[in-house]
């Protein structure tokens, strides 16, 4: 759902460098993420070894982004990602990383709120990538995983008539979920539908609210949930 890599930011830039809070249970590990996401321009405002310290910190500092281990000692990842969303906002995004390609992490990251899942074998440059698009309010997770993940877990009914969870969605507004669903980026969804990318943005925001959801990855869910997309359709 990522879209294409962009530049770095420049050194000289006047924006402020993006937050991130990196949290795992092994120091090592979070002394590497540290030096690879300083390196590529972020600004780690913390470290945290267990969930629990996660979910403390996470309030303290207010981060950006919050780099998410699933098996930690006290809480886990994706309970930690449950704690840090509750509540009223604004809320931090939250990338998980983790050494264990099992669906049922990811399928509990997702429906935690992650904004992303990435395993820890991930190359510098596509971490660095990972958090950039995350923090601008996309999401990451490969178009295969969700397609994967989905049609193992989710409730398929027949397709046909437009689910009632999502009667509330324009026409085009729907187009947009689909192709969500499908893994497209805003830049593709707009070439797909012959829309500018603000455009997009628009109804992706549209939906959103309509939707009462969090981000693209939960619209993703909710197309495979109600039936509106199936596994193995074209996009």
């Amino acid at each position: 759902m990522s879209p294409a890599r962009g530049a770095a930011p420049s050194a000289g830039s006047a924006a402020r460098a993006t937050s991130v809070l990196v949290v795992d249970d092994q120091e090592l590990v979070r002394t590497g993420f540290r030096l690879i996401l300083e390196r590529g321009g972020f600004d780690v405002v913390g470290e945290a070894a267990d969930g629990r310290a996660a979910v403390f910190a996470a309030r303290e500092l207010s981060p950006d982004v919050v780099l998410m281990d699933i098996r930690m000692p006290r809480l886990d990842g994706v309970a930690a990602t449950r704690e840090i969303l509750a509540g009223a906002g604004p809320h931090p995004k939250i990338l998980v990383l983790t050494t264990f390609d099992l669906d049922e992490y990811v399928w509990s990251a997702v429906r935690a709120g992650a904004a992303g899942f990435l395993l820890k074998d991930v190359a510098p440059d596509d971490l660095v990538h990972a958090v950039r698009v995350v923090a601008r309010g996309e999401s990451m997770l490969a178009p295969a995983l969700i397609t994967r993940l989905l049609a193992q877990f989710a409730r398929r009914p027949p397709a046909g008539q437009l689910p009632a969870e999502l009667g509330a969605l324009s026409e085009r507004e729907v187009e947009i979920v689909r192709l969500i669903a499908r893994g497209l980026s805003n830049a593709e969804i707009g070439a797909r539908l012959f829309l500018s990318e603000a455009t997009v943005k628009t109804y992706v925001s549209r939906v959103l609210g309509k939707l009462d959801l969090r981000d693209r990855v939960q619209v993703a869910v909710v197309a495979y949930e109600s039936g509106l997309v199936q596994a193995g359709e074209p996009a």
